[in-house]
């Protein structure tokens, strides 16, 4: 966006901290407060079956310290104007040793997939977009390496046990793409159980991946 038009945005709307609404200097900005309640890097724990496919994760921020909203905002009302808070908490979290240690040992980054007609409908894959310009600056491509084949239940309507068994073989390997022995990172919007992520790994490793990691914008767990 040019600077003169910038500027005019900002004086008709003024920027505002997307959980108090208070005003700050540039868009995408948040109140000293509320950026440290909503961004706070931690290691999630993982599951014994996750242990075998997955080496660590971690999410970046609280689900519900702050950023429910813009992830729920973005993913299902198309609120795009989300992604420059998200950016602003992306930024910040990539202070810590933990998320930086990610970063630098990862090779590339593969989104969690969507069912085509769930991305059809939607327009895009929430992971990309939150994820891949921010991972690019970092010298971590994005690579399309999964795809789902087919669609499951809504998540949210069911146990940690349904959520495995509902995912059990709804992710496969593009047949044209090698992962073996490359440090991975898994990358998604949230984790609440690690079902998905747990299903995306397993097809990753089961193909000869190396290292996976798994990162997450925003988790309750921990």
């Amino acid at each position: 966006m040019d600077n003169w038009f910038e500027a005019l945005m900002n004086f008709i709307f003024p920027p505002h901290c997307p959980l108090c609404h208070k005003y700050v200097e540039n868009r995408g900005d948040w109140c000293k407060v509320c950026l440290s309640l909503a961004c706070q890097p931690h290691r999630l724990p993982i599951t014994a079956p996750m242990q075998s496919v997955i080496d660590s994760a971690w999410a970046l921020s609280v689900y519900r310290g702050g950023t429910r909203d813009l992830i729920r905002g973005l993913k299902y009302h198309d609120k795009r104007s989300n992604l420059p808070y998200i950016k602003g908490l992306l930024q910040a979290a990539e202070q810590s040793a933990g998320v930086g240690k990610l970063l630098e040992e990862s090779v590339c980054a593969v989104p969690v997939p969507l069912h085509e007609k769930r991305q059809r409908e939607r327009g895009f894959n929430q992971a990309e977009l939150i994820f891949a310009d921010w991972l690019q600056a970092h010298a971590v491509p994005m690579e399309n390496m999964l795809r789902r084949v087919r669609q499951t239940k809504p998540l949210y309507q069911l146990t940690a046990r349904e959520r495995m068994a509902n995912l059990r073989g709804a992710f496969r390997l593009k047949s044209e793409v090698i992962v073996r022995g490359k440090t991975i990172l898994l990358v998604d919007d949230i984790m609440t159980t690690g079902a998905t992520l747990y299903a995306c790994a397993k097809v990753l490793k089961q193909a000869g991946a190396g290292k996976i990691q798994a990162l997450v914008l925003a988790s309750d767990q921990g």
